[in-house]
């Protein structure tokens, strides 16, 4: 089976990202699947920037520990990842900018000579460095330069026969001087051609959210751009007119919540994005949205902390701190989807979870979630879009529906109940300005019709009625972990949350060729946790092994805190970069020689 990694580095400002989506894209588009992942330090100018991408059969959405193809724009490329080099990977770089003398398998591309023979600037050394990356693997030239032409194409035909002309002296560097080490990985290959025909969508994490909140129907967002939340803004705003969105980019956080939250009130759906920073400024107004019960969706893009920490880096630090998110007491519902698909399915039903029990719902991704692209089966949004049905909940937004009390000479007012004390914990809700109804929405405790309260007996009875939405939603709309695996047959079982699925479906795949059996419990739906029901997951005499990308298992914590249950081995990272499954391995190689020793 075709499975291989390309890299790309070099200089910040030489067109890393844009070379890496094209190459993601020109992959897609030859019947393959892909995820791909960019570094990039947090500076305005310069650094080392890295983009690769995962090629595979299959549907993926993990990194490889060895790269096949790693092309260098400058050394520091090759001196970072050199590492990750095996004796069948292929180097391609530029001998008149620096000498390699390692023993590796060298493809030298005068990239300065063609810069100077079709008078190009520096910057063209990327578009030539894609022209021999698809030479080398078999690609379609042809592919690639329809894909550069759409690139290009609000720039005109000048601009795009410009850049045609550096691709194709890559392509022709390749065939000519080294067709024997030609590898065919992108060429349609017959056990890749079933796929060759499926339209698929090349989407970050935060494309995949921005497109279910339009499947949603939401219609505000706003956002100050905070990596690697910002992406969602930008999208959402590229589309607005064409979905009858507003986005707005608020002066901060605090501006962007209260945004929403007024929005919300005001009867539409709405959201916002951020990361961990300016979350903590969001954090009174979800207190404040908690009290009023306005709907409102929250889409938190984790990065490493504490304070400004590493912007551009990964981490899943902040999930305590979502689930405990606004003073005092009252309930919210905490999503993490596993991979762009879950991404856009939870997003969408986010949104309906938000209008149902009148709460913030936050739905958690991190920036190798947010910022990779991945394949995406268009089949599968159609099929999706076409399902989806929006759940407004208890919103009264028919006149009909109430008694309306007023004539040509006075309209007779009367007290709507905002906050009536249900059974299911939910109250009706009314778009404020119905004629003949009011009532008031604030910040205080409050009695039924919303007028504010410091008794006691009222305090109680709203803490409760409040609380009541959480018992509702566990019997209606909570789902249980996905179990992959063989639970009962299996010893290792990894449990997990979020982005980190993919890497851990992987690892699965690893054990497998050495014939060892494992099971993966993958929690999305984050908190609050059916406790009854997930505690007998973790009853059996096996090695569970919490797999999380932060430094004190807070999942594991929160797991513990719910059921009782502690993890006794953990693989725990947090140096900003993404899990592999290889490390997992080497983390449980000694619990299987445990395993092995004891039976």
């Amino acid at each position: 089976m075709i499975d291989f990694t390309w890299l790309i580095g070099g200089e910040a400002g030489f067109g890393i990202m844009t070379t890496g989506v094209v190459f993601s894209k020109t992959a897609t588009r030859s019947g393959y699947h892909i995820f791909d992942y960019v570094e990039y330090p947090s500076l305005i100018r310069g650094g080392h920037n890295a983009y690769e991408v995962h090629v595979s059969e299959s549907n993926i959405s993990h990194l490889n520990s060895a790269i096949d193809v790693l092309v260098c724009l400058n050394k520091e490329t090759y001196e970072k990842h050199k590492g990750r080099l095996n004796d069948k990977s292929l180097v391609v770089f530029d001998q008149d900018e620096f000498e390699i003398t390692d023993d590796v398998k060298k493809i030298i591309i005068p990239f300065k000579k063609i810069l100077s023979n079709l008078k190009g600037q520096p910057i063209m050394k990327n578009t030539i460095a894609l022209g021999a990356s698809i030479g080398l693997l078999g690609g379609d030239v042809d592919e690639l330069i329809r894909i550069i032409s759409e690139q290009f194409a609000k720039k005109g035909e000048a601009v795009i026969n410009f850049n045609k002309q550096f691709v194709q002296a890559g392509y022709d560097e390749v065939k000519k001087n080294y067709s024997t080490l030609v590898i065919n990985y992108l060429n349609k290959s017959s056990s890749a051609k079933g796929t060759a025909d499926e339209a698929k969508l090349v989407l970050t994490g935060n494309d995949a959210f921005a497109l279910g909140s339009v499947i949603a129907d939401c219609r505000l967002y706003s956002a100050y751009p905070m990596t690697p939340s910002s992406t969602v803004l930008t999208d959402l705003a590229a589309w607005q007119e064409k979905i009858g969105m507003v986005t707005r980019h608020a002066e901060d956080e605090i501006s962007v919540i209260n945004t929403a939250i007024g929005a919300s009130f005001a009867g539409v759906r709405s959201a916002v994005g951020t990361s961990g920073g300016g979350f903590a400024l969001m954090v009174e107004s979800i207190s404040f949205a908690g009290v009023t019960e306005i709907p409102l969706v929250i889409f938190l893009s984790q990065r490493p902390g504490p304070a400004t920490g590493m912007p551009t880096w990964t981490e899943q630090g902040d999930l305590l701190f979502a689930v405990f998110s606004g003073h005092g007491e009252f309930p919210k519902i905490v999503l993490a989807p596993g991979d762009n698909e879950e991404m856009i399915e939870l997003t969408a039903k986010a949104y309906n979870l938000a209008d149902q029990y009148q709460l913030p719902v936050i739905v958690m991704s991190d920036m190798y979630l947010s910022e990779s692209h991945k394949s995406v089966s268009k089949k599968f949004v159609d099929d999706f879009i076409t399902s989806y049905k929006v759940n407004r909940g208890k919103l009264i937004n028919d006149n009909s529906k109430v008694k309306i009390q007023n004539s040509k000479l006075q309209v007779k007012s009367q007290n709507f109940l905002r906050y009536k004390i249900t059974e299911d914990g939910i109250s009706e809700r009314l778009v404020p300005g119905t004629p003949g109804y009011f009532y008031q929405a604030n910040s205080y405790e409050h009695i039924e019709d919303g007028h504010t309260t410091e008794e006691a007996q009222p305090r109680i009875d709203q803490v409760d009625k409040r609380a009541r939405k959480w018992k509702t939603y566990l019997s209606n709309d909570f789902s249980m972990p996905k179990v992959y695996g063989d639970l009962e047959k299996s010893e290792i079982v990894f449990v997990s949350w979020g982005s980190t699925k993919g890497i851990v479906l992987q690892a699965q795949k690893l054990l497998t060729n050495k014939k060892i059996d494992s099971a993966f419990i993958h929690f999305n739906y984050i908190y609050p946790l059916d406790k009854d029901k997930i505690v007998d997951l973790f009853k059996q005499d096996k090695k569970y092994i919490l797999i999380e990308n932060n430094s004190w298992g807070q999942f594991g914590k929160l797991l513990t805190m719910e059921t009782g249950f502690e993890f006794k081995e953990k693989f725990l990272k947090y140096d900003g970069r993404p899990i592999t499954a290889e490390e997992i391995i080497k983390k449980i190689s000694n619990i299987k020689s445990q395993i092995t020793n004891k039976s």
